[in-house]
């Protein structure tokens, strides 16, 4: 196997999660080869994604368990991102958490009180807000109340769905859009792609050098490369189809089928 000649002009190469290398617990064909031989021929590597459901420890094991060679230091989640903005905040304070118990370990690790499950949960001075499947009306009820108290209120994303194989799954996206309908504000901040955070992370990580950032999603991944001035590579295994690929303006700098045709010869 050998390199397309259009990666020649790329020292490294950030690629999105879901719907790029996998959909739910099933690799994309071809795409383990890929990223292989990325790494065989000196390409420098960055996982990027607004997943929060996971740790990064754990996304390290998924990405082992389905054939992806990984190391830690090469995953950057928006959770890690949050953590980072958190902690940079002066005033800690406390925070009630809508999200898995990853996102919750990210919130009290910048050095938050976890309001979660008592009595001031409702008068909490930040809300996250995160995609987990256990999401209910008391969470969206307690973060409504915070929020119209002041918290400050922080999405992980704007993403609707992430794709799975039977179809796609709300994401992150529908549940602030309930807080922020259900309280009359919209968020403070968004910390996943396509805002920049992620990308400085990742950038700062891998040091100097040309970035192409790889996706599966027009709103988020190509939007937010773009953003960072960084070239997008668009594949078409999950949330976009090559009829929107075709109707996107501006167009992403490269469409492939899947990350094994935009890769390899």
């Amino acid at each position: 196997m050998a390199l397309r000649p259009l990666l020649a002009r790329y020292d490294q190469l950030l690629v999105d999660l879901d719907g790029c290398l996998w959909v739910g617990d099933e690799p994309v064909r071809g795409a383990a080869d890929a990223l292989a031989q990325l790494r065989a021929d000196g390409k420098a590597l960055s996982f990027l994604t607004n997943d929060v459901r996971s740790a990064p420890e754990e996304l390290v094991r998924k990405l082992w368990r389905l054939g992806f060679q990984a190391s830690l230091d090469e995953v950057v989640t928006a959770g890690a991102a949050l953590q980072f903005t958190l902690a940079g905040r002066g005033t800690p304070g406390s925070a009630f958490v809508i999200g898995t118990l990853a996102l919750v370990e990210h919130v009290a690790s910048a050095g938050l009180r976890i309001a979660n499950r008592t009595e001031f949960a409702s008068r909490a001075d930040v809300v996250v807000v995160g995609a987990h499947a256990g999401f209910d009306y008391a969470e969206l009820r307690t973060a409504v109340q915070a929020v119209v108290r002041g918290a400050e209120l922080i999405g992980l994303s704007r993403d609707p769905t992430y794709p799975m194989p039977d179809g796609p799954w709300p994401a992150t996206g529908p549940l602030l859009a309930a807080v922020e309908a259900a309280s009359g504000r919209r968020a403070d901040r968004i910390i996943g792609k396509p805002e920049p955070a992620l990308y400085e992370a990742a950038r700062d990580r891998l040091g100097p050098g040309r970035c192409l950032a790889i996706g599966d999603r027009l709103d988020t991944d190509v939007a937010g490369a773009r953003r960072a001035g960084i070239d997008q590579a668009l594949v078409l295994t999950g949330a976009t189809d090559a009829e929107q690929a075709a109707a996107a303006d501006p167009a992403p700098t490269h469409v492939a089928d899947s990350l094994a045709a935009l890769v390899l010869a």
